[in-house]
């Protein structure tokens, strides 16, 4: 018998039928993967097993017995925990509030902060990641408020932990360590439940998999009686080819972005780069070693910032989002809900604020214009969305993430700073990304991306540099291009020679 057992799950929100008559099981003290396309119905149905959401109709039996868990305190009670995509704290609460805030260990019935911060630095230590726990969760990267989830699941010795996206901001090293982690839980009989869309971790991890389509179960089967091309047909019910960048083999403009010296104290140091109309230049990197922070600081959002930044041969002052923007620079932030969206407001809202000054007329924006270039990014991008109208917070991470980067294409910029272009992004969507990467460098838009996923930032560059401890470890062209080129630099070692 099953250790979970889903039967029928529903779910609908509105104008949407996010999950229809769902059923499988999952083994005790396995690995079990939930794939499919965004909006497919994954992440929802690990918020109802986690507490998150109560399906409409079905019901989940738990070593059989059935469960309904109404919130998330209820099902930590019942041993099940939940990793998020998404940050899912108090970004106002330090570190170790944030970790014990189920359970604040208090002392005469006053906060104990010592004994808090010894446990919360206790769980960190046990995914060996080297957090303050003082500091507010809001000043975190992304990437550490993952490894922040990651250890408040732990914490809480679940024996069921649903894990969405668990790589989706972790470097190479951070991922390799979580899969230790995987491997250890799985030895203590925990069952883990694990969303993602990168393939190569679904046959290194999994021992099964359930495939998602449009909110239908479409399969579930072993890893070892499946491969890649059946899972991605399942998940698309289309053909979806790998793209190779066709503006590699075009000529490079003019330069249009100069960085000299650029510094910030505490993130990056000395920074130097060029970057030439219709080049795509990588920046790779570990968590920390300031690939985001100096992209912030080139679109204005860091007043502490100094050196030059020269715009097509011409300075630009520092410090300011308004004279970026000016500049022709647009920047597609890692973290979409925080600096990427509004969600209270819908997709044709968020599509065009970057544009509204070219669309107003008198005070008053031109809808008819408006809905026409929205439209043209929703069809292009497929977004999947009920209407323009719909609110973008109730969007999957994936279609979010279309209509953020549909924002800086309808703007039309001259520098298209991507932080993490395909973060919790489908296989079929990040070629679709890939692709108009591809075509905006081959228009002449000059681009710097930012990826943790080495295969990507291969396949699009044609040059990377790589940073380390807020320093420029080294640079390679794009025939020196190899994993352990990129990994040696990013230790501090040199790249061996092509």
């Amino acid at each position: 018998m099953a250790f979970i057992q889903f039967n029928n799950i529903t779910k609908r929100f509105p104008g949407v039928l996010a999950l229809d008559r769902v059923s499988f099981g999952v083994e005790r003290g396995s690995c079990h993967a939930l794939m499919g396309e965004n909006g497919a119905g994954k992440s929802t149905l690990g918020k109802i097993l986690a507490g998150v959401y109560v399906a409409d109709e079905g019901d989940i039996q738990l070593d059989g017995k059935s469960i309904r868990a109404v919130n998330p305190l209820a099902a930590r009670k019942l041993g099940i925990a939940m990793v998020h995509q998404e940050l899912a704290f108090c970004p106002n609460l330090t570190v170790a509030e944030n970790l014990c805030l189920g359970d604040l260990p208090a002392r005469a019935g006053w906060l104990d902060r010592r004994r808090m911060r010894d446990q919360a630095r206790g769980m960190l230590d046990e995914i060996e990641a080297d957090i303050p726990v003082d500091v507010p969760i809001g000043e975190l990267s992304t990437a550490q408020e993952q490894m922040v989830q990651i250890a408040a699941a732990l914490g809480t010795r679940a024996q069921v932990i649903v894990m969405d996206e668990p790589t989706s901001s972790l470097s190479v090293r951070e991922s390799e360590h979580l899969f230790e982690l995987l491997g250890q839980l799985k030895a203590r009989g925990i069952t883990v439940i694990y969303v993602s869309h990168r393939l190569e971790e679904i046959f290194r991890l999994c021992d099964t998999v359930t495939v998602l389509r449009d909110g239908c179960q479409v399969a579930t089967e072993r890893i070892a009686e499946t491969n890649t091309d059946r899972i991605i047909h399942q998940m698309v019910g289309r053909e979806v080819k790998q793209y190779s960048s066709q503006h590699l083999e075009r000529s490079l403009g003019d330069e249009v972005l100069r960085i000299e010296n650029l510094s910030s104290p505490g993130k990056f140091h000395g920074v130097n780069f060029t970057l030439r109309k219709g080049e795509i230049l990588g920046f790779a990197g570990l968590v920390g070693a300031g690939r985001s922070e100096i992209a912030q600081a080139i679109f204005g959002v860091d007043p502490n910032v100094a050196g030059r930044v020269f715009v097509h041969g011409r300075e630009m002052p520092l410090g300011s989002v308004t004279t970026a923007l000016a500049s022709g620079i647009g920047f597609l932030p890692e973290d979409r809900k925080r600096m990427g969206l509004v969600l209270s407001m819908n997709c044709r809202e968020n599509t065009s604020m970057a544009i509204l000054s070219r669309l107003s007329l008198g005070g008053f924006v031109k809808r008819r214009q408006e809905r026409a270039i929205v439209q043209r990014y929703v069809e292009q991008l497929r977004v999947k969305t009920t209407s323009l109208e719909a609110g973008i917070d109730g969007l999957s991470g994936g279609n979010q993430q279309k209509v953020a980067l549909a924002k800086w294409l309808a703007r039309e910029c001259d520098i298209l700073i991507v932080d993490e272009p395909t973060r919790g992004v489908d296989v079929g969507a990040k070629a679709e990304i890939h692709r108009l990467l591809d075509e905006l460098a081959c228009q002449g838009l000059a681009l710097l991306v930012i990826s943790s996923e080495l295969p990507e930032v291969m396949n699009l560059s044609r040059r990377i540099m790589v940073l380390r401890e807020g320093h420029v470890a080294g640079e390679l062209a794009r025939e020196e291009f190899s994993q352990p080129n990129l990994m040696r630099l990013m230790a501090g070692l040199e790249a061996k020679a092509a």
